[in-house]
């Protein structure tokens, strides 16, 4: 008898060296229990058996026939000039009527040697015409040996499993690899505890994994799926729920503010009154931060509901309650950008230690990799002696040298730019774990929110402040109606005419180094004028000197120096700029209320959220905002419908579910965000909202029950799984 091998059995030992690498190289599956996880992503349905007289066109149809003669033909072609393409053509029968059957190149060979005259076989494929006359090209075949009448109704009625596979395995092979390992899914322990399976009606994981590679009906993949779905969903929220559960024993400095302290001196000064939702999140950060274990929490808001203002009120509690506060951003141009915004929206409560400076002041610095050594050191010093309450920089804050006096608050801005190990080694520069608020302008559907960051609380700002005005946004397909560009920099003239100032943003920089490729494959003279310049040097120049001639227009990148794109970002928010022509280092926190107008080039090349983000750089002041978005790409693809969307909207909540449909999901747990890898093979955020929220509540029960999951090994094991070493570390550090 046969041993069944493990779960945890490597493959090499199962399907030899040859194969077993090919799965670990380009499928990443490395072991028994990987590949029986690595679940089908379609079905073939063969049909029913068609007979010969009656098939129809463009269907997919299984017929059993006999094979009436077989013919080899070698023709000419563009791959094969002397004649050496092949061309097998076999004229079957079933008494009912005759089919041709044709293979052509390498796939003639096989069917050559075993389609002989009197072979009777089954035949599945896509009936078509050529020459006038019904065929099959490359159809799929079993040979029937003796009469095998059963075999013909088991096959022909099979849903066959298409596999995700690769150019070096096809999906047949993984199919025959999961046949081999198919009786090892008795092992499988079940995660799920049993009342909440019983309760919920679904069926064993050893009987999921059995009817998810080998159906024999819909029923069954149903029945598989829903299961399978439940185990992702709860297994992740586990382990979630297990890092918040971790997170709630550490110790931490509760920090309250003071009644008359420097949180009041600066809510006595603004200007306006803080929205609803604004005074909302901010007891919710302050309820937080007055608790004796970190704060972790997830402030997402639309773009401009005032999510800055929110996270300096925190970072001001912590300063009042003797402790300090870092903020950090992904790019130099936005940690500027949030120094000058915050120490303008203190006065002089952000000039502690210097002269004119008010009662509760402290000193705001700002630590950048590129600053000046002189500027560096005070700043460090600043810190080190707890001079200053408020810090603002990049990465260049996690640097070893930098050491705080009492860190009490860190704030982290667009957290999907930044790498969690980054985040772990400032949290490490508390004297105790500081408190984490993490900010992101992307708004994210409720349930990413709570499997990307599942394991913090989630704050949402969706109330803009009041006098932010609307943005009409449109698509300009400049391929199909040229003179609709040429209205595009009217406007933006018209909108300087009126006092106001205009983006226009580009996906590319410009220069030979910045895309080697295409200075290579540069398009010849006229068809290169046909199409708009796309990058940000060529469309400054030519706006300059052409459709935008008289007005201010300048350039601003990602690879200038940061001291003159510090001086460029100076000039255009201070209105001695007309028309700043950017890449997307603009996307982010920039705030010039100002600027009415944004032009987008080349907009299909730019993610939902990407386009949204970028919108909100206008429309903040009290003029309407106008967003202009440029493709060259046809009315019907899937790129133009995207853009259509965007500006149909303004709901950036709605976009990000469109851009998550479009994207799928990302590795919610490690750290490509990118939806090319997942850990989630059947759950998807959007469709399964409700598992994904039932999973979390049952999973905060189990865990408060027992936290080191001991009365519920399956679970223990498939945590396990989840979270290799790299995972593990991500949820640590998260």
């Amino acid at each position: 008898m046969d041993l069944v091998p493990a779960l945890d059995e490597p493959l090499k030992k199962v399907l030899g060296p040859a194969t077993a690498k090919v799965m670990a190289e380009h499928l990443g599956l490395h072991t028994v229990g990987d590949l029986l996880h690595h679940y089908p992503r379609r079905y073939e349905e063969r049909g029913q058996l068609t007979h010969l007289a009656d098939l129809p066109m463009d269907e997919h149809v299984t017929v059993v026939a006999q094979v009436a003669d077989a013919r080899l033909h070698s023709f000419a072609s563009a791959k094969a000039p002397r004649g050496k393409g092949q061309r097998l053509e076999v004229t079957i029968t079933d008494g009912s009527g005759r089919l041709q059957l044709v293979f052509f190149g390498n796939g003639v060979h096989k069917p050559h040697k075993e389609l002989l005259p009197g072979t009777r076989a089954m035949f599945a494929g896509k009936v078509s015409v050529f020459n006038r006359r019904l065929q099959l090209a490359h159809p799929a075949y079993e040979l029937l040996k003796g009469d095998a009448e059963e075999a013909v109704d088991s096959w022909a009625g099979a849903l066959i499993p298409l596999y995700p596979a690769t150019a070096k395995l096809e999906s047949w092979k993984i199919g025959k690899a999961v046949q081999t390992v198919l009786p090892s899914a008795q092992e499988a322990v079940d995660p799920l505890p049993d009342p909440l399976r019983e309760g919920r009606g679904l069926v064993s994981l050893p009987e999921a994994l059995l009817k998810i590679h080998r159906p024999h009906t819909k029923a069954d993949i149903a029945a598989a799926r829903d299961r399978l779905k439940w185990d992702e969903a709860f297994v992740l929220q586990v382990a979630l729920a297990r890092r918040r559960h971790a997170d709630a024993q550490l110790p931490a400095v509760p920090r309250r503010p003071g009644p008359d302290g420097l949180l009041a001196a600066f809510d006595d000064r603004l200007p306006f009154t803080l929205t609803e939702g604004q005074r909302k999140v901010s007891e919710e950060i302050f309820a937080d931060l007055a608790t004796d274990h970190p704060m972790h929490r997830l402030l997402q808001g639309e773009v401009g509901s005032g999510k800055t203002l929110v996270a300096l009120r925190a970072m001001l509690a912590v300063v009042d309650a003797g402790g300090q506060a870092a903020m950090l951003a992904p790019t130099e141009v936005l940690a500027q950008q949030h120094h000058r915004s915050v120490v303008e929206m203190m006065g002089e409560l952000a000039e502690g230690g210097m002269l004119g400076g008010a009662e509760h002041a402290t000193k705001v610095v700002l630590l950048t990799g590129s600053m000046g050594a002189a500027a560096r050191r005070q700043a460090l010093l600043d810190l080190a002696t707890g001079e200053a309450g408020i810090v603002i920089g990049t990465h260049a804050l996690i640097e070893d040298r930098v050491q705080f006096h009492d860190l009490g608050l860190v704030v982290v801005d667009e957290q999907h730019r930044f790498g969690v190990e980054q985040r772990d080694a400032l949290r490490g520069k508390g004297k105790q774990p500081p408190h984490l608020l993490v900010m992101t302008a992307t708004p994210i559907p409720r349930t990413v929110a709570m499997t990307v960051f599942g394991d913090l609380e989630t704050s949402v700002l969706d109330q803009l402040p009041a006098g932010r005005s609307p943005i009409a946004s449109h698509v300009v397909p400049a391929a199909d109606k040229p003179h609709f560009l040429a209205r595009t920099w009217e406007r933006v003239r018209e909108e300087v005419s009126q006092g106001h100032q205009a983006y226009v943003v580009c996906p590319r920089i410009g220069d030979e180094e910045d895309d080697p490729k295409a200075a290579k494959k540069k398009a010849p003279e006229d068809e290169a004028d046909k199409r708009p310049p796309v990058a940000v040097l060529d469309v400054a120049d030519q706006l300059a000197k052409g459709p935008l001639q008289g007005l201010t227009v300048e350039a601003l990148h990602g690879r200038m120096h940061p001291d003159d794109k510090d001086a460029v970002m100076r000039r255009f928010a201070a209105g001695d700029t007309d028309v700043l022509v950017a890449t997307t280092v603009i996307e982010v926190g920039v705030n010039v209320p100002n600027a009415t107008a944004m032009v987008i080039m080349d907009a299909d090349r730019f993610g939902v959220s990407q386009l949204h983000q970028l919108r909100g750089r206008v429309g903040r002041g009290s003029a309407p905002g106008l967003c202009l978005l440029v493709t060259e790409m046809p009315e019907a693809s899937a790129a133009r419908q995207r853009l259509n969307a965007v500006a149909a909207t303004l709901d950036g909540f709605e976009l990000s579910r469109i851009d998550l449909e479009q994207r799928r999901e990302g590795d919610v747990l490690g750290q490509a965000q990118s939806g090319a890898r997942t850990s989630l093979r059947v759950l998807a955020v959007i469709e399964d909202e409700e598992i994904i929220a039932e999973a979390r509540e049952e999973a905060a029960r189990v865990v408060a029950a027992d936290p080191e999951l001991i009365a519920l090994p399956g679970l223990r094991t498939a945590l396990d799984a989840l979270l290799d070493e790299e995972r593990e570390q991500y949820l640590e550090k998260g």
